[in-house]
């Protein structure tokens, strides 16, 4: 066994004592400095008077600014500037001593006064040099102290050179045993081009990656660009992969303390990453159409019903009452609210919108004013399997709630609703577009506020890909997409937010809205991105397998129906219109009640069907079983024997 050495600890006395004897010595040289030999001899007595009592001043205050509660083998800029303010503040106290005091009186009449400013040059040198001194000898002995790589060092380009990159660098320079030797940097400012930093010289821009790598025999890329935007990665991931050059991605340290991400460095995604596109830019209100009022949200503690809830508590209701069926969800909302807005009056409701009876008991208690209705089930496959269930929750509870508000006179309703229900294929979208009529309708024979949002995707709620997909990476994979080319539009969390908050802004009555989600993102792109993203490679790190497409699913998802005008509101990214039907007023009511029926008789499948398309002609559900998929691909069986690579 190899005894590493152990480096010196010098502990804090010793930096007394070296302080005595440096403060002495720079109070001794500032009159040798200043004088002719002779008159300095001639002096001496001045000058032994000024060095006790710069022994006398210094030392205390060197203690009381912190100078030996401080750890210096690792001293940094903080650490200087302790030391800039205990030598200049001790300095600036002798000299009030002795030319305010002690210069009149005879011991102290011959003393030179710039003496005074030569003893705090070399106070600042001593004290800093002796401290600073430590640090280089610590480090100098971690890189004698540790051993080196075994074989060849791996040559690692660093993509960024701001403080992730240089961090990394240092560390790298720090222990030579991980067998990482870096070769210079690349950042796309072009300030830092040519620039050396801790000693490695910034050699270009991006686009030079693929030159630097075989001018420098690269073995891999290191991405450090913790905060940037997800189409800058891929766009270097791209690069990488041309040459050929493994890369890998580093988190920020702020992300490993906040638990953003794991010590074994695989880096938290940011959900915009995957977008490729920007975020929709999210205005700031002032919430008058909801300051002072009464509000219900309903699935309060799902995905979006709760972040929902957070925005409209900061725009100071009156009241925010809760509404879910799940008492967990509630519960813990209801606690995240209360303890940021304790001065906010919330009523946690635990109630199904399928009971029509308990919701009109919530509703004549509180007398809301605005009511956010994203209870619904959501989930395509599931619901395909339980067509009852996604009708009357998600049909016969829109009508039980539209009812409930327009007897307690509501005046703003918004409901959730999905690009799913435009042409629909299946019972999720089915029942979605009816509860956009149903809306609709209430609309146009009260002349309320009653509006509906479309949603696309949106990353990172419950039971979207997203989550699953994260769960395949962690697990070592393989991540598992129906079909190649299966696209969806996407949208955030916050964003999906935004749009309902803007549809109670700006809604008058029976309109519906559309976020502006930009060009469809393929499924399979997605999860590579997330793979890439999480400092792996697609299909070597993780395999990534296709299932085949399941009934009720479509390949490419729309925003509007055929023959939908739609135009652009105050915000150029949201789309208003007003939807179609020919079915409306007391048909529409009657076709709802029939299909709700059915649902609650537990009707054939081929009977709830005929309803639906009564209702909503458009949509062409097959009843048959569901579509074959194309051939499953599998990763090989070295694939499954490789673990997770961590970044």
């Amino acid at each position: 066994m190899v005894l590493r050495r152990r480096p010196a600890v010098i502990r804090n006395r010793y930096f007394v004592l070296s302080d005595l004897l440096l403060t002495a010595l720079a109070a001794a040289l500032g009159f040798a400095i200043r004088l002719e030999m002779p008159d300095f001899w001639s002096r001496i007595p001045v000058c032994l008077r000024f060095v006790v009592l710069a022994l006398a001043i210094k030392p205390p205050i060197y203690y009381f600014f912190g100078l030996y509660r401080r750890y210096w083998r690792y001293a940094s800029v903080p650490e200087m500037a302790a030391i800039v303010s205990a030598v200049t503040a001790a300095s600036a106290l002798l000299s009030v001593l002795v030319l305010g005091l002690l210069l009149p009186h005879h011991w102290f009449s011959m003393f030179p006064r710039s003496a005074l400013v030569i003893d705090w040059l070399l106070s600042l040198f001593f004290i800093g040099g002796i401290r600073f001194s430590v640090r280089y000898l610590n480090e100098v002995n971690s890189i004698n102290g540790r051993g080196g790589p075994k074989g060849k060092p791996r040559r690692v380009l660093v993509v960024g050179a701001g403080d992730a990159g240089a961090m990394i660098v240092r560390e790298m320079k720090n222990n030579p045993g991980v067998g990482v030797e870096p070769a210079g940097y690349v950042d796309d400012n072009p300030a830092k081009v040519g620039m050396r930093i801790h000693d490695l010289p910034v050699l270009g821009k991006r686009q030079d990656i693929p030159d630097l790598v075989r001018g420098l025999a690269v073995d891999e890329v290191l991405i450090a660009m913790p905060t940037a935007p997800g189409q800058a990665i891929r766009e270097i991931k791209e690069l990488c992969e041309r040459i050929p050059v493994p890369f890998k991605t580093v988190p920020a340290m702020y992300e490993l303390l906040n638990g953003t991400v794991s010590v074994n460095q695989i880096r938290e995604v940011q959900i915009e990453d995957l977008l490729r596109r920007d975020p929709v830019p999210i205005r700031s209100d002032n919430g008058l159409h909801l300051r002072g009022q009464r509000v219900v949200i309903t699935g309060a503690g799902g995905s979006i019903g709760s972040e929902l809830c957070r925005q409209v508590a900061r725009r100071q209701p009156a009241q925010m009452i809760l509404v879910g069926h799940g008492e967990n969800s509630i519960y813990l909302i209801f606690q995240e609210l209360s303890a940021r807005f304790p001065h906010l009056q919330l009523t946690p409701a635990i109630a199904d919108v399928r009971d029509r009876a308990r919701l009109s008991r919530i509703f004549r208690a509180h007398h809301p004013q605005v009511v956010f209705h994203a209870a619904a089930h959501k989930h395509v496959p599931l619901m395909e399997q339980n067509a009852e269930e996604a009708i009357t929750n998600n049909v016969g509870g829109t009508r039980n709630l539209l009812e409930v508000a327009q007897e307690e006179g509501v005046k703003q309703f918004v409901l959730i609703s999905s690009d799913k229900a435009v042409n629909p294929i299946n019972v999720m979208g089915a029942t979605k577009r009816i509860a956009e009529l149903l809306v609709q309708d209430a609309a146009q024979r009260t002349g309320n506020n009653y509006v509906a949002v479309r949603f696309g995707n949106v990353l990172g709620s419950r039971g979207s890909v997203v989550p699953l997909f994260k769960q395949q990476i962690a697990a070592g994979g393989p991540v598992t997409v129906t079909h190649p080319e299966m696209e969806r539009y996407f949208m955030t969390i916050p964003e999906a937010v935004y749009l309902v908050l803007q549809a109670a802004a700006f809604g008058q009555s029976g309109e519906l809205f559309v976020l502006d989600m930009g060009e469809p993102v393929k499924i399979v792109d997605l999860a590579r991105d997330l793979i890439t993203l999480s400092g792996l490679q697609p299909d070597r790190d993780i395999a990534i397998e296709f299932t085949g497409v399941r009934r009720g699913e479509k390949m490419r998802e729309r925003l509007f129906l055929e023959g939908e005008d739609y135009e652009t509101t105050r915000h150029e990214k949201i789309f208003v219109f007003k939807a179609r039907s020919a079915l409306l007023g007391g048909e529409l009511l009657r076709a709802v009640d029939q299909l709700i029926s059915l649902a609650q008789r537990g009707a054939p499948e081929a009977d709830l069907w005929a309803a639906v398309k009564a209702i909503v002609p458009e949509c062409s559900v097959a009843l048959s079983t569901p579509p074959p998929g194309i051939r499953e691909v599998r990763p090989s069986p070295e694939q499954r024997r490789r673990p997770a690579v961590a970044s």
